[in-house]
């Protein structure tokens, strides 16, 4: 009873479900926070360090790997300048940074690969171009050999690119993927196409050459390649007629019409006339790749390369020993 008389009835405590439920959480609130935490944690961390990891690798095992141009400049025994564009595809939702990293370049199906290249950071974007331009040093020169033979003489190609770049996506902590892709290039299939424009004999020079004409070499892939000074055997019949020259060869992407010189052995020519006067002297010759020299140095993988190759043209002795 308050001093004034009225009756105080005292506060009763909750008699409703709700209002039980309201009182135990103002009482223990903490409690409720900290499992919240906890199972928030248990839930987030192993998509953090498990499920993070594991899309990340499968995303960079479903993209795509395409070469839209590649250059090799200043060859030497060991070495060569690249500059390269590539298009890498991705279907993911996520576009992480994929931070500079070495990676392998080999032919695939081999064991080896014949060079490092230093891969830009990218944001992995559908369709995020690459560039790569540097100097390139041969980890395997006859690996190299094996890559450069195989584009000469098939109508596709295969390059293996790998490495372990690190990667991020936003807040998420830096991880490192396995990157492992193959990239189908155009190989310049045996040169299909090769055809002997001209060709006619001129006064010795004093190089030792008495012949000169043109060549036409089709280059059906993205590839611009600098090969030098070559030396091609020329032979009919089995029969060694000489050889031709073809200097300061870049062979680019497309038709290629080329500038060629020859020291041609008219000796042998001659018997050839009574021999092939049924076929109006048209003789099968034979040209096989004997040297690369670039910057009076030998290029063993192109030699490989051009030897792996016989090219044949149709050759009207007449015609030239006729123009003498």
């Amino acid at each position: 009873m308050s001093k004034d008389g009225a009756v105080v009835t005292a506060t009763s405590a909750p008699t409703t479900l709700g209002g039980r439920i309201r009182a135990h959480f103002r009482r223990f609130w903490w409690v409720h926070l900290i499992v919240i935490v906890v199972v928030t944690l248990c839930i987030s961390l192993p998509v953090v360090y498990v499920g993070y990891p594991r899309i990340a690798q499968s995303d960079i095992n479903k993209s795509t790997l395409e070469v839209k141009s590649m250059s090799i400049t200043e060859p030497t025994p060991d070495s060569f300048q690249l500059d390269q564009e590539q298009v890498i595809g991705s279907s993911s939702i996520f576009h992480p940074t994929i931070f500079a990293f070495d990676a392998q370049v080999k032919l695939a199906g081999t064991e080896t690969p014949f060079a490092t290249v230093q891969v830009p950071q990218i944001q992995a974007n559908d369709g995020v171009e690459v560039h790569i331009n540097q100097h390139v040093d041969l980890s395997s020169a006859d690996a190299f050999g094996a890559f450069a033979t195989a584009v000469m003489v098939n109508e596709e190609v295969n390059l293996n690119v790998y490495g372990e770049p690190q990667l991020k996506q936003g807040p998420l902590k830096t991880i490192t993927v396995n990157y492992n892709k193959t990239a189908t290039m155009k190989g310049l299939n045996k040169l299909s196409g090769f055809k002997l424009l001209e060709m006619k004999l001129t006064k010795e020079k004093p190089d030792g050459t008495n012949s000169e004409g043109e060549v036409l070499i089709p280059n059906p892939s993205v590839m611009t390649i600098t090969m030098g000074n070559l030396t091609l055997d020329l032979a009919v019949d089995g029969t060694n007629i000489g050889q031709s020259f073809l200097n300061d060869l870049v062979l680019k992407p497309g038709d290629n019409k080329i500038a060629m010189t020859a020291n041609v052995n008219q000796s042998a020519l001659v018997p050839m006339l009574s021999k092939y006067e049924d076929k109006k002297y048209i003789v099968p010759c034979d040209i096989t790749g004997n040297s690369s020299i670039y910057n009076g140095k030998h290029l063993p993988y192109f030699e490989k390369a051009l030897a792996a190759n016989v090219l044949k043209v149709d050759l009207n002795i007449l015609d030239i020993l006729g123009s003498s």
